[in-house]
């Protein structure tokens, strides 16, 4: 039996087997990123630890729910540095900061930049556990979200060009006859139209379609507020 596989078992965890969630640490310090190792294997997680945030971004994006925990005093890049770099690229991996010592600024930056908790060395497993819990959970949705948002990006770009018009006419709440005179067309062919878009989009309702529109061309308003 391996050291970590004796002290998973002490600690009453089982070691990680294949693949799951990834949980990244990035710390310059050896010592730091052996026992955080441990403790995310033993929860049942797959860690992979890095010493700098360079290292970091050469690995390439993961495609499986994961967070970071990042030390913010790094050499080089550091962790703010660090977090804009990610913040662009890999929207779907929460923060979970760590650093030796509290300042409150940075703190409230690197919060309103995203981060999911900003823990102050030496911290209790429970706080930091309990992060990378919800850090793991944010990003399961946020990749199902990624992924309904392909489906759904793939079905539009199926529709030729008048099928899109007759859908945004429809989903604007315009009725057939209306939508008829808006395009120049008549309700027969609009019937038709309407049709073929909820077959390619995959719509059970007009409200399922309406939904899908939301989300595909959210209203200015919408995305102002988001």
């Amino acid at each position: 039996m391996s050291l970590t596989h004796a002290l998973c078992h002490e600690l009453g965890a089982p070691p990680m087997l294949g693949t799951g969630p990834i949980v990244f640490v990035v710390d310059d310090d050896i010592s730091v990123r052996e026992s955080l190792e441990l403790l995310i294997r033993c929860e049942g997680w797959q860690p992979e630890t890095f010493s700098s945030g360079q290292e970091f971004l050469s690995r390439p994006r993961a495609l499986v729910p994961s967070c970071l925990v990042l030390d913010f005093s790094l050499p080089g890049l550091n962790g703010l540095e660090l977090q804009e770099r990610i913040a662009v690229e890999r929207t779907d991996m929460p923060i979970i900061f760590i650093t030796g010592y509290r300042d409150v600024p940075m703190t409230v930056q690197a919060m309103k930049a995203g981060a999911v908790e900003f823990l102050t060395k030496p911290f209790g497993e429970d706080a930091l556990l309990s992060a990378i819990r919800a850090a793991l959970e944010r990003s399961r949705v946020a990749l199902s979200q990624e992924a309904e948002m392909r489906v759904l990006r793939g079905r539009d770009a199926s529709l030729s060009r008048r099928e899109q018009q007759v859908m945004a006419l429809v989903v604007s709440g315009l009725l057939n006859k209306q939508i008829g005179g808006e395009l120049g067309i008549s309700e027969i062919t609009v019937k038709a139209h309407r049709g073929k878009v909820m077959q390619k989009m995959k719509a059970d309702s007009l409200a399922d379609l309406v939904r899908m529109a939301a989300k595909l061309r959210p209203a200015p308003a919408a995305m102002a507020a988001a």
